[in-house]
């Protein structure tokens, strides 16, 4: 993908989460890593009314090069970059939402994985989604524990693509923006699911249907 391709991306994606209700007011940012460094949206921006040509961009080492300010989280995505690419080498995109549904389940629920293996496709796509405990926004500690459950999760034999933030929401992160966007939909819309099924939770798939989901489809749980 070229840096052209990737601000078109990161817009269309963008406008796609906001207008259907997966990101709201300017909460949210997305990045996108490239041969000479890295794209994510300014600071304070509404994902639905991006300019492509307004995109941060920086280099390799962080400095930004040129745009409006960089998103405070992009140290939080380049950290997610260097773990999460020892197990896929083709991360190339970090997206995060204040989706509804996950932050409900951190304010309601507490557990180190935020669900349970509860559908076939949030198995499949998604997998497992570790919580990791409340900082503040941009807080350099939160991005530390992203980075340690990215490898612990790693070298267990289970690498993961999204992290859930104790009250603020997921990290997604996949090869492009349309598949990060993907799994972002898979995990907020199983998390609704979860809490639609109300106090009496629903019993998740059994080892043996894992077990087939990770034969059949090398699903990563």
């Amino acid at each position: 993908m070229t840096e052209t391709q990737a601000r078109e991306e990161i817009c269309r994606t963008g406008r796609s989460l906001f207008e259907r209700g997966y990101v709201h007011a300017t909460a949210g940012n997305i990045s996108v890593r490239l041969n000479d460094g890295f794209l994510i949206t300014p600071t304070d921006a509404c994902l639905g009314f991006l300019d492509p040509a307004r995109l941060a961009k920086l280099d390799t080492q962080g400095q930004q090069t040129s745009g409006d300010r960089a998103s405070k989280t992009i140290a939080l995505h380049t950290r997610i970059y260097t773990a999460a690419r020892k197990f896929d080498p083709h991360t190339a995109c970090v997206i995060h939402t204040h989706s509804t549904h996950c932050v409900a389940l951190t304010l309601t629920e507490s557990g180190d994985e935020l669900l349970p293996a509860l559908t076939p496709y949030f198995v499949m796509k998604v997998g497992h989604v570790p919580v990791i405990a409340y900082h503040r926004p941009g807080a350099p500690e939160a991005a530390e524990q992203v980075a340690q459950a990215i490898e612990r999760m790693g070298a267990a034999g289970t690498p993961i693509r999204a992290v859930m933030l104790t009250r603020l929401g997921p990290n997604v992160w996949h090869d492009t923006p349309a598949a990060a966007m993907a799994v972002l939909e898979e995990l907020e819309e199983t998390a609704r699911l979860h809490m639609l099924a109300g106090p009496t939770r629903p019993a998740p798939l059994n080892a043996d249907q894992i077990d087939e989901l990770r034969t059949t489809f090398g699903a990563r749980w």
